[in-house]
């Protein structure tokens, strides 16, 4: 392990995270052993005049979208029409996160997540586009850290239909961006950065209507007082247009058949120093603040992803016949279906939940964007296999094959294409763990660190780093073991059953903070290696997380409709199998196997599992052959491949 380069990585991970908690965060405070159920209850549901502007700007989309956009063609033709994004742009798609004073729509966080909801259950690509664009392209850096100048200058023109991009991986680089190799180089006389390298999977940036990128970079290293130096990123407003900037080749990709993806180039490129977003050495804090609300696009459209199936499986399951009854009524679809059901409405108030918390600035949203970005991609996943499974082989095939053959369509085949890019867009569900494990510790982490690791010139001695540790430590832990009286919990309008498992969680977020303070205690600053173990924590601290916002949905939705008690059938479905899983990963973190994962890759990597694959024909295509060999070139390859020299390891 290059345990410099590791240090230097995590260096810089921490110095661009938020280190305060401006507001309280009900993920946080779960992981503390503390249920903030007032954060949830009542339920944050929209204003009615808030609502009315989501409700009237779909109506107003919806024929634009259908008229304009032919999903399937899309899929097929592997091509985005010009003309859609023209017509999406004159329908005001492209500024819907733009504040109305720069000719945006100066949308809520809520209804921006309902239009990409809508979108998404009718063609994830055009949600990709969208979602690039303002969800982590240019307009959300420019809205928090851009400067006046700046966004009179750019919003316009992003707000009329000039789509943005955002570059920051890289042929050899994804989530650690210590290793990064684009250089922006300041002139002499500080009015231009010049800038160099290759970027890599950069959604919209292939298509000719995008002109603007917000590109991560990185500038003249920090010296530390101890004489060490530090990598520095910065982020940079670039235009498409400008001399040295190529669009080098779009990538293709299983699903998002239309996706404007690829391979982006910077050859001298001067960037005038006003293109600066933020302060030098600011980019991954500003890219981490970006993704903070950015990640809810992914979630939120995955609603509308499983919306769109919900009319197929009902017709499915009540017509299709199987042993004289619909397949329906079969305990082994129903288990599938039914967790289908439950799994689409606690993602409705998950991502509710979320929103209404970024809408309203009262809660941290850190953890809640994280946790929902993860949990609703791999759980749509889930859901879109299980249902493919119940459609059969008219699942597998394709929707447009169906329709010619005279069988009704769905398109499931194609949502389950498209989706699986969930998992890894906007960080993958393995950073995602990492993310939120970090930050569950941090309470820990600000007590501990100092102690077990300190740092040169830290502003406290060991000593008093441990007085304060315990100090906080003689009041936190006895509270853990105090047991759950069930107070506060008010819920009126959830049944006995549901109101067991609103104590259960809140009981639950106590037996979590100790597991985890014993597990921090057992490995020490090791801990950062047992990612498994983290991954089962995080695990349960998002599903207690979703419980709590589908117990409080329920309650809110009976409260509008007493008569339809539907909603606390699929709470206590949901809740049911959250335990289930939660205790799963509990008794994960006691009794483990962790170990011996990494034995079995070890050999792998060593060369050892060959003689599994002895034998075996290699299916890439033949002309392809030649790069199977570990030291392969291929003319195609110089897109791929770092256009400057890779800088010197940080001392």
């Amino acid at each position: 392990m290059d345990t410099k380069a590791k240090d230097v990585s995590m260096q810089m991970a921490e110095d661009a995270r938020q280190t305060e908690w401006e507001n309280v965060s009900f993920t946080a405070e779960v992981f503390k052993g503390n249920f903030r159920w007032d954060l949830l209850h009542p339920f944050p549901a929209q204003s009615p005049e808030d609502k009315k502007i989501g409700d009237d700007y779909i109506e107003k989309i919806r024929p634009v979208v259908e008229k304009a956009i032919d999903p399937w063609k899309i899929d097929e033709e592997g091509e985005y029409p010009p003309e859609a994004l023209d017509a999406l742009a004159a329908a005001g798609l492209f500024g819907m996160k733009i504040p109305k004073e720069y000719g945006g729509l100066g949308f809520s966080v809520t209804n921006y997540g309902r239009v990409l909801g809508f979108l998404g259950g009718y063609c994830a690509t055009t949600v990709a586009y969208v979602s690039a664009h303002q969800s982590i392209g240019v307009p959300q850096p420019l809205k928090e850290f851009g400067t006046e100048e700046q966004k009179r200058k750019y919003l316009p023109r992003l707000a009329k239909g000039e789509i943005s991009a955002f570059a920051l991986t890289e042929p050899g680089v994804g989530s650690d961006p210590a290793r990064m190799i684009t250089t922006a180089t300041p002139s002499a006389d500080g009015k231009y950065y010049t800038l160099n390298g290759d970027k890599l999977w950069c959604t919209n940036v292939t298509d000719p209507k995008t002109t603007l990128i917000a590109v991560l970079a990185r500038t003249p290293d920090k010296v530390l007082p101890n004489g060490k130096s530090l990598p520095q990123i910065s982020c940079f407003v670039v235009e498409t247009a400008w001399p040295g900037v190529e669009r080098v080749r779009r990538s293709r990709f299983m699903g998002l058949r239309g996706l404007a993806n690829g391979v982006l180039t910077f050859k001298d490129v001067r960037v005038p120093a006003e293109n600066l977003i933020g302060k030098p050495g600011e980019g991954l804090k500003i890219a981490l603040a970006t993704l903070n609300v950015g990640r809810l696009g992914i979630p939120a459209a995955a609603i509308g992803g499983g919306m769109a199936m919900v009319e197929d499986a009902k017709w499915w399951t009540s017509t299709r016949q199987q042993w004289g009854q619909p397949i329906g009524k079969h305990q082994a679809v129903a288990k599938m279906i039914s967790g289908y059901m439950a799994q689409l409405f606690a993602m409705k108030a998950m991502v509710q939940v979320a929103c209404a918390f970024a809408d309203h600035k009262n809660a941290d949203i850190r953890l809640e964007a994280a946790a929902a970005k993860y949990w609703c991609s791999e759980t749509l996943w889930k859901m879109y296999d299980d249902y493919l499974q119940v459609r059969g082989g008219r699942g597998y095939e394709r929707a447009t094959s169906l329709y010619e053959r005279g069988d009704r369509p769905t398109s499931i085949e194609m949502a389950m294409r498209d989706s699986r890019i969930n998992r890894i867009f906007e960080g993958s569900s393995q950073v995602m763990h990492l993310i939120m494990a970090r930050e569950a510790l941090d309470t820990h982490f600000k007590l501990m660190m100092p102690i077990l690791q300190p740092k040169p010139g830290q502003k406290v001695s060991k000593g008093e780093a441990a007085m304060k540790a315990a100090g906080f430590y003689a009041t936190w832990l006895p509270k853990l073991y105090v047991p759950f009286g069930g107070g506060g919990l008010d819920a009126p309008h959830l049944d006995a059953k549901n109101r067991k498992h609103l104590a259960w969680t809140a009981k639950t977020s106590k037996v979590l903070a100790r597991r985890l303070f014993g597990t921090m205690a057992k490995f020490g600053p090791k801990l950062e290696t047992e990612q498994v173990i983290l991954g089962n924590f995080v695990d349960i601290g998002v599903d207690l997380f979703v419980m709590g916002a589908t117990l409080s949905y329920a309650n809110h939705l009976v409260a509008l409709n007493p008569a339809d008690k539907s909603p606390l059938e699929l709470a206590d479905l949901f809740c049911n199998e959250a335990r289930r899983r939660i205790d799963g990963n509990f008794g994960a973190v006691k009794g483990n196997f962790n170990r011996l994962y990494g034995k079995v890759a070890g050999l792998l990597m060593e060369g050892k599992l060959d003689w599994l694959a002895t034998g075996a024909i290699n299916p890439i295509p033949p002309a392809y052959r030649d790069w199977q060999k570990n030291d392969y070139e291929h003319p195609a390859a110089g897109a791929a491949k770092p256009r400057v020299e890779e800088p010197k390891e940080a001392a």
